[in-house]
């Protein structure tokens, strides 16, 4: 996993990033880190990244493969805002083991670990995609796609929304979502009798239900149509089974 860490400065950084994304950042002056994303006009899924403040700066955390379409559409918003938005050069070490100095608790469960800014780039030898199946925690670039609603994601339970907020871009969307409709897709585990490549077609009596993604230890992410998951499906030649949480 690839990061790029960038540096928003100026004295208009928290109010312009505060007015973008999908959580409130006041927790990075508590010393910890947020987890947010940003979203389309219309409410599906730009980038999510991790927030924490430097000083009176704040760090951007985000997938590699994402930096630079997220730092020019941040750059595209500023306008006359004394914002900065800057690459750091800075690295990305997390694990599971005890915590080195300086490091801060992965804000999306507590399983996934520490976090650590600096010099050197590193991992404990974690299993990820396990502990990411076990709790069904989706990866930028594998479940979270450019066709992802965030609460189809799951990201009110992984503590990267918040509604009591002011506006942000895709807000309406995705408070509609909450309060005026019942989720009838998202992603889900599974149990996978087989295996299955990620991205693969799942079907419930022949007709399309989802997809499965990340598998591990016998278990899976899918993305279903609920309606259609209350029985046995198939992806390729794998059987897959909707578990109840």
């Amino acid at each position: 996993m690839t990061r790029r860490i960038y540096r928003l400065s100026g004295d208009d950084a928290r109010h312009f990033i505060q007015g973008l994304i999908t959580n409130d950042i006041g927790g990075i002056d508590r010393g910890a880190l947020v987890y947010a994303a940003m979203l389309t006009p219309q409410g599906k899924y730009i980038a999510d990244f991790f927030l924490r403040a430097d000083g009176d700066d704040i760090l951007l955390d985000v997938d590699a493969d994402l930096g630079p379409a997220l730092a020019q559409r941040l750059t595209m918003y500023k306008l006359r805002a004394d914002v900065r938005i800057a690459e750091t050069g800075l690295c990305l070490q997390r694990g599971t083991c005890p915590a080195p100095a300086g490091a801060l608790p992965d804000p999306r469960h507590p399983d996934l670990g520490w976090r650590l800014y600096g010099d050197t780039t590193g991992d404990d030898g974690t299993d990820w995609d396990a502990i990411r199946v076990r709790h069904c925690i989706p990866e930028t670039g594998i479940e979270l796609t450019p066709e992802t609603y965030i609460l189809e994601a799951g990201f009110e339970r992984l503590h990267g929304v918040d509604f009591r907020k002011g506006c942000y871009v895709g807000q309406e969307v995705t408070a509609r979502m909450k309060h005026k409709t019942e989720l009838r897709k998202g992603l889900v585990r599974v149990a996978v009798k087989g295996a299955a490549p990620v991205g693969t077609e799942i079907t419930a009596g022949e007709k399309p239900a989802g997809i499965l993604y990340t598998q591990s230890g016998g278990q899976g992410i899918a993305y279903l149509r609920l309606d259609r998951a209350t029985g046995p499906m198939q992806a390729g030649t794998a059987d897959v089974t909707l578990l109840q949480d």
